[in-house]
């Protein structure tokens, strides 16, 4: 790797992506987001962008099986959303909100200087995908939601402030994947070498010897202060939604409903809706059987 004064960092030739960073803006100051940029061939007139925006307590890298096998046909950017991966951190819990999420992603579209992309989000970033592609001259031409929707229940999000930023630091290796494998039971495939992949993106080893999560701790403190006494509710979003969208759920997902599902099918945009066998929340986007399908819609659409 070649690091520039400006603290980007790029690809020696032969290397399939590289790391960079684009400042973004809070009411604490501005705060560094790194995202990994996959195929980018400034050589290439109108080369198609395709944006990936993970989970709440996830990062960019967990699309690297994905971008490997789109990068033939598009330049593929995956961020790691403030206070995760190798993104800067907050100076408190207050912020880690959508409203901040949106604008980061906003300055990360800026960089990119592209403007049209097609958009795969996951949970968080699917929610974040369905802003953007609400809203008036929005830059999404296609949007694929993995296991989220508008409607999402209390329980769900109760479920998830059990464990999101409590994690804290473990002895051994072995210990963190053990409590990894756990609280990512219903992601699926989770192989023992989908594991070692999520690990060595997901873990840090301290300078006491000791592993924990590339995770800020605040953003547990604040998802549990903003899950309110209601369920979610983004219909009126989904319902100004124009592009084609794809939904990929997970079959045996507790935190998108089946009922939901059917539901964006009779309203809003042009919806196609395929289920993958095994998965809970969330299908993990790691083989043929998941990628293939999202693949095969992004172009024919």
């Amino acid at each position: 790797m070649l690091t520039k004064p400006d603290g980007k960092v790029t690809a020696q030739p032969g290397m399939k992506f590289s790391h960079n960073y684009v400042r973004g803006l809070s009411f604490q100051g501005f705060h560094r987001i790194h995202y990994t940029d996959w195929n980018n061939r400034p050589d290439i007139q109108d080369q198609d962008t395709l944006v990936c925006v993970h989970g709440v307590s996830r990062n960019g890298r967990d699309f690297d099986y994905l971008a490997e096998r789109m990068m033939d046909q598009y330049r593929v950017v995956c961020p790691d959303m403030v206070g995760r991966g190798e993104s800067d951190h907050l100076l408190t819990h207050k912020g880690y909100d959508y409203l901040q999420y949106n604008a980061d992603m906003n300055a990360v579209l800026a960089r990119l200087d592209v403007g049209k992309v097609d958009w795969v989000g996951t949970s968080m970033g699917g929610i974040i995908g369905m802003v953007f592609a609400s809203l008036p001259q929005s830059p999404i031409k296609k949007l694929v939601l993995v296991d989220v929707g508008p409607e999402i229940s209390r329980d769900s999000l109760l479920k998830i402030g059990e464990y999101i930023g409590l994690a804290g630091e473990f002895k051994t290796r072995e210990a963190l994947k053990e409590y990894m494998r756990e609280i990512y039971k219903d992601f699926y495939p989770l192989s023992e070498d989908d594991l070692d992949h999520m690990f060595e993106h997901a873990a840090v080893r301290t300078k006491q010897g000791k592993f924990k999560l590339r995770m800020d701790p605040a953003i547990g403190d604040a998802f549990r202060e903003d899950i309110s006494l209601f369920d979610v509710d983004m219909w009126e979003t989904w319902d100004n939604i124009s592009c084609p969208v794809l939904i990929v759920r997970g079959k045996e997902s507790q935190f998108f409903s089946q009922e939901t599902a059917k539901e964006m099918l009779t309203r809003g945009p042009e919806t196609t809706l395929i289920e993958m066998e095994h998965a809970g929340h969330t299908p993990t986007l790691r083989n043929d059987e998941q990628v293939d399908p999202i693949r095969k819609w992004l172009l024919e659409n």
